[in-house]
């Protein structure tokens, strides 16, 4: 009888996994059906080109000021979106984000009130290193 009770236990706990390793596998090709899973968005590399006249002229402490305000506006926006760094040049700032869409620094300019003149997401990136890479 004992032997009889253990292949049961053992074979529903078989069952068991099984059914849950089908779900997992299931889950991983279509995660809506796996509210528990991590949806982890892929964040594309954009490099956004605003016109500011005289943006070369600004001080640091407007520079610091534009800084705390898209960093407020990005802590609000949560973690599909980042800002990387700024290049100022004389009438324009170059930005580097990361996002997961295009969509998403359009709503952070417009929420900030920064102008955005073009939105281009990167290929790639090469360098001085890129040369001496072997093909």
């Amino acid at each position: 009888m004992k032997k009889i009770v253990l292949i049961a236990t053992v074979v529903v706990f078989c069952s068991a996994n099984l059914n849950q390793l089908s779900a997992q596998e299931q889950g991983s090709n279509d995660e809506d059906n796996n509210p528990t899973a991590l949806k982890k968005q892929v964040l594309k590399t954009y490099v956004i080109e605003r016109e500011i006249p005289d943006a070369g002229l600004l001080s640091q402490a407007q520079l610091k000021g534009i800084s705390q305000k898209s960093c407020s506006v990005l802590e609000n926006m949560g973690s599909e979106i980042e800002w990387m760094h700024s290049y100022v040049a004389d009438d324009k700032v170059y930005c580097l984000y990361k996002a997961v869409n295009k969509e998403l620094i359009e709503e952070h300019a417009k929420k900030g009130g920064f102008p955005v003149n073009s939105i281009q997401e990167l290929s790639t990136v090469i360098g001085p290193n890129t040369a001496k890479e072997k093909s």
